[in-house]
């Protein structure tokens, strides 16, 4: 099993924590970095080889990651982009060095998601594409009017809306790349949107632990507080 981890983005919004040091190397629990604890992971669920895609300070990366035995893995393989290229961009880049599924993460999340499993069934399906995803809800805290032709016919006292978002988790067949320029920035929003457009609908890979994008720096001071309690599960050990 093959994995490819997102690591080039510049964490403007985890900033001032990424001023120095990209995003995926932030210090998790004053022992690991957001990095380590994916590619241990990784390694723990079987995977053998992973591929970086690297950008902003990814000379540091590599140097903190090495080859990747320390962890488990058989080999680690470095790409840097000269230019922003989104989130699917390095994988076109790529595209002649992948397997025919492979699991594709960004480096700046933390989840007990079964990566193996995402991949496995993945392969079953036989899909293109298949997307981790993950319930959320949003609380309105206004009554909420429905209007039709200025008279209103509806009201909802502060609802509250359920819905799944991306994990920022995929499984993919690189098939899905085969219509798009090495070079050219392209986003998931608009592989998503494709595949859906040609009628090759994405599969969807429901997920309900735990999980957290380390995006913002409260989601980051939130990781650090709670690390005590749930990162040994997040890194196959016994609780504490």
């Amino acid at each position: 099993m093959h994995a490819v981890v997102l690591a080039g983005g510049r964490g403007v919004r985890l900033r001032p924590y990424t001023t120095c040091i990209p995003k995926p190397l932030v210090p998790i629990g004053d022992r690991y970095s957001i990095l380590e604890i994916i590619l241990r992971q990784l390694s723990a669920q079987g995977f053998r080889t992973v591929t970086l895609a690297l950008g902003h300070l990814g000379h540091l990366i590599r140097a903190y990651v090495g080859d990747g035995t320390q962890w488990g893995l058989e080999q680690v393989e470095y790409v840097t982009e000269t230019v922003p290229l989104g989130t699917i961009g390095p994988l076109v880049q790529m595209r002649d060095r992948l397997l025919t599924d492979f699991l594709v993460m960004n480096g700046d999340i933390l989840t007990d998601l079964d990566y193996g499993d995402l991949l496995r069934r993945h392969t079953l399906w036989g899909a293109n594409l298949t997307v981790a995803t993950y319930p959320r809800q949003v609380r309105i805290d206004f009554g909420v009017l429905t209007s039709r032709d200025g008279h209103i016919v509806g009201f909802s006292e502060k609802p509250v809306i359920d819905y799944r978002v991306s994990m920022g988790v995929y499984a993919m067949n690189a098939a899905a790349l085969d219509r798009y320029q090495p070079g050219v920035p392209l986003g998931f929003d608009q592989l998503v949107l494709d595949l859906i457009a040609r009628g090759e609908e994405p599969a969807e890979y429901r997920f309900s632990g735990r999980w957290l994008d380390i995006g913002r720096p409260d989601d980051y001071d939130r990781a650090n507080a709670e690390f005590a309690r749930y990162g040994p599960q997040l890194l196959g050990e016994e609780a504490c």
